[in-house]
């Protein structure tokens, strides 16, 4: 059975089952419009979703996530109306968006009534399909390949076919379709067209001996029984592609629809080409190949250029004209060029990737006299930035600073491989870029400041100090500078600020910088200073504007379309959840963040996600994780991904894992390697309050008194001079309380961190403290202290540490029953949690996962998490079955 027909019943059986169905097909002249085939499925349309909402404005730089969301969300909204199949055929023209979408709703639309079918023809070169497959096929999905027959499979394909069992001969010719059941089948179909073969007695015997050329003699022996009016208006549709619209076919032969009715009834009578909603495409690729290939190739050419002017002519979109331009323009071609600039700019939001290849396609294209290459050539570099072909970028712009001979053209191809640079995690060459760009005399202000602020967040993104005059200079010149220079300058203070533990200066900078870059240009705000300002605020504990910042700073990433930033969102969430004592809900946006820089292949801020699964793992009290997880830390930092950002803080994360595995003498060993430098301990202490109290114990614990009093010092005078965050005081008194045995410090500690898992550290140490004399009141107060330190540790989800604080009550003589959660069994209704309750009852109830998400103040990634922990304790695998257990469970009244 072919593909074709297996697709076909699979699509009736669903029908008949009450499934809603949509249905797409990839086409390769459709392959530049992006999400084509999940569009046509859905009723939707790219521009007509750009159109329909402010937040895809004409300046956004690329808008993939947001358009994938919008699909997402009426994906839901269909499936929580009913059961859905989606057919996807052709998948190996499908464009690089629409495999990207697929890659991400596929596994986030698991649990609802979704069934997906993706059909595609192997050995076609398509390396972005093959790996869709791969990572589907590890996910549980079912792969059916339809192999070459055998000889066995062959005589009953024909005995199907042809109703009879087949003679030697015609066994023979079969076996000349090398076992491929589509070509199989069409050599049957033709030879039984042309009377080739008889049937009778229950045989099938092939009475001529005419030998076909494979299938594209099938396919030109039916196009020989057509009219030549026929075949030449499937000539002059094959160029449109495999689908093609009744109007452009009537355009293009410049015919009026009512006069090509008679020729076009009959192409299909004869099987050629099919209705298919509204569009008419060839019945199969091979007959659609074997008519273009009737046309030579000089017409063709003629045929794409006179079908690119056609589309231009109309005004819409370049995109579809651009397919035929790559067929038919030449070297110096000024009118196909300016429609590629075109499809370029069109293209470019919704489709880096095929705006790369247009981009440099066009310049390929651009003699070199062309007053118009330099700027084709800015464009390339920026497609292929967006892009993230950062290596490719790159390089482009090494080969065009060695072609050109004017300063600023210089300068600005300095700027671009500098940004490119920067991205690619390569910050220090994009330092020294920045500054021979820098360099040139005569630089317009625009390009001055675009290239200071590359400077600068290179410099941020180093630690470096160097450029600290510069910053402050341009800081002290206000609006005499371009707003980017100046948000660069103030980013790069207020790192400099923060590693020498002048919080207040630091805050300052950074909430300038934000202000600055709201008021800005839109290139002023590609450093995203707000996302900075989160980490500082995080840092300090506070919280609640952390929250508000973050989701500001989400919002205007999405407006933007900043890919190379897509993922920030989630793992800077990630990092606030640690301090609110959320440990699932920090694994879930640290595992969705890391999920986006895959797909996206944008991979700056992944240590950070990594730290966060790290420390989650740790305090779950699961060693083996933990070291998977620094496993993937170390690759990720050490493989030149470009992955940076967040290093001071990760070491604290690293020393953590190595102590839980190995103890506090290897935890030590660990730190001492990114810990040699005051200002490298200040930035840590300044980036994590939890680490002076930790490393002060772990210090002592090790037998080394001195780093421990070296720590505590630090930890005083960053307390002390700044009298404005109390976070900075409490980690103070903590560390103070270990080192000197003081009681009043650590009372005060407990009393005053910010954060569950903090209080909780504070109480312990108390507890551990009063401990040392078992007898009296400090007894009970040790006890006390314990008893909250466990309490604490338990709602955070501390394995690790409420198992030690039971081993210390123990020692005192104290046995403590096992918080409720240990008594729930591990599967069922009753092992659910109350958050997984709530989150089962409005599911049940038909609430998508954003719905969910905003009734219970969560985001998606946290109720996707929640959903696989319900399913798994259910054992059960959609929603379907999660609203019949509600409701079995749900509570009876009176």
């Amino acid at each position: 059975m072919g593909k074709s027909r297996l697709l076909a019943e699979a699509i009736a059986a669903a029908a008949d089952r009450g499934f809603n169905v949509a249905r797409g097909t990839a086409d390769e002249a459709a392959r530049l419009a992006p999400l084509a085939p999940l569009m046509a499925a859905l009723g939707e349309s790219t521009q007509a979703l750009l159109a329909s909402h402010e937040t895809a404005r004409s300046n956004a730089v690329d808008v993939r996530l947001w358009l994938v969301e919008q699909l997402q969300a009426r994906l839901e909204e269909r499936a929580a109306r009913g059961p859905h199949l989606v057919t996807l055929d052709d998948l190996h023209w499908a464009d690089p968006t629409t495999l990207l979408a697929l890659r991400k709703l596929i596994p986030e639309l698991a649990s609802y009534p979704l069934v997906w079918i993706l059909c595609r023809t192997t050995g076609s070169g398509a390396s972005d399909v093959d790996q869709l497959f791969d990572l589907l096929g590890r996910e549980g999905a079912t792969r059916m390949t339809l192999e070459a027959l055998g000889d066995q499979a062959v005589a009953e394909v024909v005995t199907d076919v042809l109703g009879a069992a087949p003679d030697p001969a015609l066994l023979a010719l079969a076996a000349g379709a090398d076992g491929n059941p589509f070509l199989l089948v069409e050599l049957l179909g033709g030879l039984h067209d042309e009377g080739a073969v008889e049937v009778g007695d229950g045989h099938a015997r092939l009475v001529s001996q005419r030998l076909p050329q494979r299938v594209q003699w099938i396919a030109r022996n039916r196009l020989g029984r057509l009219s030549g009016q026929a075949r030449h208006l499937l000539q002059v549709a094959a160029v449109l592609g495999r689908s093609f619209e009744a109007n452009d076919l009537a355009d293009l032969l410049g015919e009026p629809p009512s006069r090509l009715l008679p020729t076009i009834e009959e192409v299909e009578a004869a099987g050629v080409v099919v209705p298919a909603d509204d569009l008419l495409t060839f019945r199969h690729d091979l007959l659609w190949r074997a008519v273009t290939e009737t046309v030579s190739v000089p017409v063709r050419q003629a045929l794409h250029r006179q079908a690119a002017e056609m589309l231009l002519s109309r005004g819409g979109s370049a995109i579809t004209a651009a397919a035929h331009l790559l067929h038919s323009a030449r070297p110096g071609d000024t009118e196909a060029l300016g429609g590629l600039d075109r499809a370029v700019r069109e293209v470019l939001p919704s489709s880096p990737q095929t705006a790369a290849d247009l981009a440099v396609r066009a310049l390929e294209l651009t003699v070199a006299s062309d007053p118009g290459r330099f700027g084709r050539t800015v464009t390339a570099i920026y497609a292929l930035t967006t892009a993230g072909r950062l290596v490719e970028a790159v390089a482009l712009a090494g080969t065009a600073l060695g072609g050109t001979t004017l300063p600023c053209e210089a300068a600005r191809l300095r700027y671009e491989r500098a940004n490119t640079l920067l991205l690619a995690g390569r910050s220090a060459n994009a330092v020294a870029e920045a500054k021979k760009a820098l360099d040139q005399e005569g630089l317009p202000d625009e390009l001055r400041g675009l290239a200071e602020q590359v400077l600068f967040r290179g410099m941020f993104a180093n630690h470096d100090k160097r450029g600290r005059t510069r910053a402050e200079a341009v800081v002290a010149a206000g609006e005499r500078h371009s707003p980017p220079a100046r948000v660069g300058a103030h980013v790069l203070l207020t790192t400099i600020a923060w590693a020498e533990g002048r919080a207040a200066d630091a805050m300052g900078h950074v909430r300038e910088a934000t202000r600055v870059a709201a008021g800005g240009p839109l290139q002023a705000q590609h450093a995203h200073p707000r996302l900075h300002l989160v980490s500082l605020l995080t840092d300090m504990r506070e919280l609640e504007e952390a929250e508000m910042v973050l989701q500001a700073a989400d919002e205007e990433i999405t407006a933007l379309g900043h890919t190379a930033y897509a993922a920030c969102p989630a793992l800077f969430r990630a990092r606030l959840r640690l301090p609110q004592g959320r440990l699932d809900d920090a694994a879930a946006e640290a595992d969705a963040g890391l999920s986006t820089a895959d797909e996206l292949d944008t991979h700056a801020f992944d240590l950070l996600g990594l730290a966060v699964l790290v420390i989650v793992a740790v305090c779950r009290g699961d060693v083996d994780t933990a070291a998977r997880q620094v496993e993937r830390y170390e690759s990720r930092y050490q493989g030149g991904s470009g992955a940076t950002y967040g290093m001071a803080w990760g070491s604290w994360a690293l020393a953590l894992a190595a102590d839980a595995r190995e103890g506090p003498g290897r935890a030590m060993e660990a730190v001492r390697v990114s810990f040699k430098e005051p200002i490298q301990q200040c930035r840590l202490l300044m980036t994590e309050p939890n680490s002076a109290p930790w490393l002060t114990r772990t210090a002592l614990a090790a037998g080394d008194r001195s780093t421990a009093e070296t720590i505590v010092a630090m930890a005083e005078r960053l307390a002390h001079d700044n009298p404005g965050f109390p976070t900075l005081a409490a980690s103070a008194a903590h560390s103070h309380g270990i080192l000197h045995n003081d009681h009043t410090a650590l009372a005060h500690a407990a009393a005053t961190h910010r954060g569950p898992w903090s209080r909780a550290s504070a109480a312990e140490d108390l507890g551990v403290l009063h401990a040392d004399t078992p007898a009296g009141p400090a007894r009970d107060v040790a006890i006390h202290s314990l008893d909250q330190a466990l309490l604490a540790y338990q709602h955070v989800g501390a394995a690790r540490d409420v198992a030690r604080v039971r081993a210390r009550l123990r020692n005192l003589g104290v046995r403590r029953r096992h918080w409720s959660h240990s008594e729930r069994p591990v599967s069922g209704w009753a092992s659910l949690t109350d958050t997984e309750r709530n989150i089962a009852a409005l599911v049940a109830h038909g609430l998508t996962n954003p719905q969910v998400a905003t009734r219970m103040f969560i985001s998606p990634h946290t109720v996707k998490f929640h959903l696989r922990q319900i399913f798994r304790k259910l054992q059960i695998c959609s929603r379907v079955e999660l609203a019949r257990l509600a409701g079995n469970n749900a509570p009876t009244s009176g």
